[in-house]
């Protein structure tokens, strides 16, 4: 498919409308950073909004991860590297194996900290990088695109309807391409940004906010959270171990000691807890 054929857009990019303020290079540093403070408030209104789209979204990967699937991040510069960061803080977090939630980013791993030209407007190669994870009916694709118009997203998640893939989708424009491809689109509509085209900002914001309440709630509803506590977290430094000790304390009412040895001879809160509770 040629490449004009997603560029060719019939809605209006909000996401590259001029910015709401002007003369920028005149402010103050005060006055910037109270301009984007004032901008930046916008955001969680948005996602509120959007709520509805994204608890069908969260309702279908759920049902999904128990049949053994996993959820995969697609996308391109800033979007692919918010995947990115929020599936490489699934395991630490919750326990989960590396690669349960997978972020992908056009252009390979070079592109999350250097720009690969050219790397987004490639229609087949998401596929590609999902065929390398042997993806299959059970697995969920969300696609981001603060335009909602990358290539790189579009084609990715068309082959995955094409092989009855489910599909979901965070843009920040209203009917975008993304969204008609995607099953399961969330539009967080957060306006022009303070520097024209800039949708590393409230965009990225506004798909960062999106992506924590996915994959929260998701692991909460896997059970990989008991009462409101990461029972489930690796625990790879001295801060983690000293959170996961008195996590102990608090339910089975030990010393610090006590909850210490036990963590050390049980490795994770969850067996502590639940060696204890079956006693």
């Amino acid at each position: 498919m040629e490449l004009s054929n997603y560029t060719k857009m019939s809605f209006i990019k909000t996401t590259e409308q001029s910015s709401k303020h002007e003369h920028l290079e005149k402010m103050s540093v005060s006055d910037l950073l109270s301009n984007i403070n004032q901008e930046d408030k916008t955001v969680p209104l948005a996602v509120e909004k959007a709520l509805p789209q994204i608890e069908v979204l969260v309702t279908e990967i759920v049902a999904k991860m128990k049949l053994g699937g996993r959820l995969f991040y697609i996308g391109a510069g800033t979007s692919g590297r918010i995947g990115i960061l929020d599936a490489s803080e699934c395991p630490p977090t919750f326990g989960v194996p590396f690669d349960v939630v997978i972020g992908i980013i056009a252009g390979g791993d070079t592109a999350i900290r250097k720009a690969v030209e050219n790397a987004e407007d490639n229609v087949t190669q998401a596929w590609i990088d999902l065929q390398a994870f042997n993806i299959n009916e059970n697995d969920v694709v969300i696609g981001i695109a603060a335009s909602g118009t990358t290539p790189y997203v579009i084609g990715g998640l068309k082959t995955c309807n094409e092989n009855n893939i489910t599909t979901g989708s965070i843009s920040c424009n209203v009917g975008s391409p993304i969204s008609r491809k995607a099953k399961f689109p969330i539009e967080v509509i957060v306006g022009p940004e303070f520097v024209t085209g800039s949708s590393r900002m409230k965009a990225g914001t506004a798909q960062k906010l999106v992506l924590n309440m996915i994959s929260t709630a998701t692991m909460i509803r896997l059970g990989k959270v008991k009462g409101n506590k990461m029972v489930d977290m690796q625990l790879s430094n001295s801060k983690l171990v000293d959170r996961g000790v008195k996590m102990i304390i608090e339910e089975i009412q030990v010393s610090y000691d006590e909850a210490s040895e036990l963590l050390k001879k049980y490795g994770s809160v969850r067996k502590v807890v639940d060696f204890y509770q079956s006693k």
